[in-house]
């Protein structure tokens, strides 16, 4: 598999990844929530599957290049407003069209 196919998937993955927390009322799904989770619980989920996939990326691009490139930290604010805009079709599920579903 040559670098383009390993980018992606990569970012197939960070797409999924950031939908994952809004689509489940579980606790990382695995514990039900009474009453549904608050939406501090949904940002945290999506925290921290920015981290998962920072470090399967990290992972990848060891595997890949043998070592790590240095980032400063306009990388990561760049990589988490991306992985932000990754999860708003998710949000938007969760937040705006699954009510409107349930009043009808």
């Amino acid at each position: 598999m040559d670098m383009h196919n390993w980018v992606l998937l990569y970012i197939l993955l960070a797409f999924v990844a950031a939908n994952l927390p809004w689509l489940s009322n579980r606790l990382f799904f695995i514990r039900p929530v009474a009453g549904g989770k608050a939406l501090q619980w949904y940002l945290l989920e999506w925290l921290v599957m920015y981290f998962i996939v920072g470090l399967i990326g990290m992972a990848v691009e060891n595997s890949l290049d043998g070592s790590l490139h240095a980032q400063g930290w306009e990388f990561y604010v760049i990589a988490l407003c991306m992985f932000a805009v990754f999860a708003i079709p998710g949000f938007i599920w969760r937040f705006n069209v699954l009510p409107m579903m349930r009043r009808s």
